[in-house]
């Protein structure tokens, strides 16, 4: 008795469902705020959008680059289905505002655009921090310049 009263308590509740909803996934690559939702709702993450034009900034080179790097350097899966037509794979490639891959060679050049991007970003990340030192010791020698006159 108590085991047929278990089972209908368990039937009446709500699943979330383990796959994204289609209304989550963008036919043009990506996600949609929606998914972005549903992906929040169940792993906890906060997704962004991807950095759709020029990466001119050092965290639009960072999260794009690594977005690249991860994605299209050993591809899980082909760029096109046997009907020719793009695999969600090679869509997120045009979601984040690149060239739509057709061959594995196309998703290798992504990659390596994704390494040039983060070789950029690792450059200007060290700029930003040899001014914010030098900086520091203007304002340093000001302060001791001023104690000593």
């Amino acid at each position: 008795m108590a085991k047929a009263a278990a089972k209908k308590a368990s039937a009446r509740k709500k699943s979330v469902p383990r796959s994204m909803p289609k209304e989550g996934r963008d036919p043009k690559g990506g996600l949609t705020d929606a998914g972005r939702a549903w992906y929040a709702a169940t792993s906890g993450a906060k997704l962004k959008p991807g950095v759709r034009g020029p990466a001119d900034t050092p965290e639009k080179m960072r999260r794009k680059g690594s977005f690249l790097v991860r994605m299209f350097t050993n591809p899980r899966g082909p760029m096109q289905d046997a009907k020719g037509r793009p695999t969600r794979l090679a869509l997120s490639a045009q979601a984040w505002g690149e060239k739509l891959p057709k061959t594995l060679h196309e998703a290798h050049m992504l990659a390596a655009e994704g390494r040039r991007l983060l070789a950029q970003y690792h450059v200007a990340k060290k700029s930003a921090a040899k001014k914010a030192r030098k900086s520091i010791e203007k304002a340093d020698g000001k302060k001791s310049s001023a104690k000593n006159a």
